[in-house]
């Protein structure tokens, strides 16, 4: 195996410390790290998954894995609390996040508290990337989604406070559809909450358009390169049909999304269900002209969702002038000799995190830390 140093230059953004209590399988721990590579290795279910876990939480709010705080928890405590020292924009920041069974979590930034995790996400980004994405070209619409909101809530607050809100107002016209059998007088506000959903909507679009356009540009790079220029990749952002033009202003997207909330209002009611929306949207990704999902091999669908990884790793990196913190999970033993220095290769310029099974030189490689983890602790 062989790669490209990581250049010795510390890069602004990037996880000095972090100080765990009580989160997952890690009674107390505090670890410093390299500004570089951090390689952290251990036999499976000690925890180097859990370590990734807490840095991509505490840059959102939200675990890539969990559905609830609660799952965070180690199962003897009654809360949990994760602490990071950050360096971005020039500056030090102390992030924090204090999680409850029994009450809201607590956020914070330098002391002072957070509202949302978008808040977090002012401070410093991340890409996570684990053996579920190489996947992530196989699933259905509802992961490509997710993928699309967790990068953009990092990227732009805006779209995590209309994200939010839009989710919000899809689950109460959601109650009133299938109340409004028991009780008509619930129709009175439906027409209030469809407003809302076309206005909410039409941010959520205009944001995913413009990010899907620039994920493909990128993503078509990656894969035409580590396909040896054999293959190319497409992407397109699917949404709503009656919205021609996703990347029309604002105003003409909520006219197309009325006319197509009007249009289905009947079947609304009759199906009790929210049908109208971006809550449906989808990323087409097609190799050589066909679509991945249903014709792509094992190898095309690993060298596509590594290429949207990296190709989220750019965006960030061109919006905000610094490289967001990678942290790559047990990646590069699902891969071969030629995707893991592909992968390699494409890595330098911000700080790294790698998890594996065993020391295997990357940290000789690319310049940096080796932490061991064994049983919910770093030896």
């Amino acid at each position: 195996m062989c790669a490209s140093r990581v250049s010795t230059i510390p890069w602004p953004m990037r996880i000095d410390s972090l100080e765990l209590t009580s989160f997952r399988n890690y009674s107390a721990v505090k670890v410093k790290f390299d500004s570089r590579c951090n390689v952290i290795f251990g036999e499976n279910a000690q925890g180097k998954t859990n370590l990734l876990e807490a840095l991509f939480y505490l840059s959102c709010g939200k675990s890539p894995r969990a559905r609830t705080d609660r799952e965070l928890i180690a199962f003897d405590a009654d809360c949990a609390a994760l602490c990071a020292q950050v360096t971005a924009r020039e500056r030090t920041f102390q992030v924090l996040a204090q999680l409850y069974r029994g009450k809201r979590r607590h956020l914070a930034v330098n002391q002072v508290t957070a509202r949302s995790g978008a808040e977090l996400s002012q401070v410093y980004n991340t890409v996570f990337f684990c053996p579920d994405d190489l996947s992530l070209i196989r699933q259905g619409a509802a992961a490509r989604r997710k993928f699309l909101d967790i990068a953009l809530c990092q990227l732009r607050p805006r779209y995590a406070s209309a994200l939010s809100d839009y989710g919000r107002a899809y689950e109460q016209k959601t109650r009133i559809l299938r109340d409004a059998e028991e009780r008509p007088d619930l129709l009175a506000v439906l027409p209030d909450f469809n407003e809302r959903l076309i206005h909410l909507g039409a941010i959520l679009i205009h944001y995913r358009a413009q990010f899907a356009r620039r994920l493909g540009e990128y993503a078509a790079m990656h894969h035409r390169e580590c396909s040896g220029g054999r293959e190319t990749l497409e992407v397109r952002y699917q949404t709503v049909s009656s919205v021609s033009a996703p990347d029309a202003p604002l105003d003409v997207l909520a006219r197309q999304l009325r006319e197509h909330m009007d249009a289905h209002a009947q079947a609304e009611r009759a199906s009790r269900l929210c049908l109208s929306g971006p809550h449906k949207d989808d990323l087409l990704v097609y190799i050589n002209g066909r679509e991945a999902r249903q014709y792509a091999s094992q190898g095309q669908t690993r060298t596509a969702a590594l290429s949207l990884k990296l190709a989220e790793r750019e965006i960030y990196h061109s919006a905000v002038g610094e490289y967001p913190v990678l942290l790559l999970d047990d990646v590069l033993s699902e891969l071969d000799p030629k995707r893991q220095e592909f992968v390699l290769n494409r890595i330098a310029g911000g700080q790294v995190f790698i998890t594996c099974c065993e020391d295997d030189r990357l940290a000789e490689l690319l310049g940096g830390k080796v932490l061991h983890v064994h049983d919910g602790a770093l030896v």
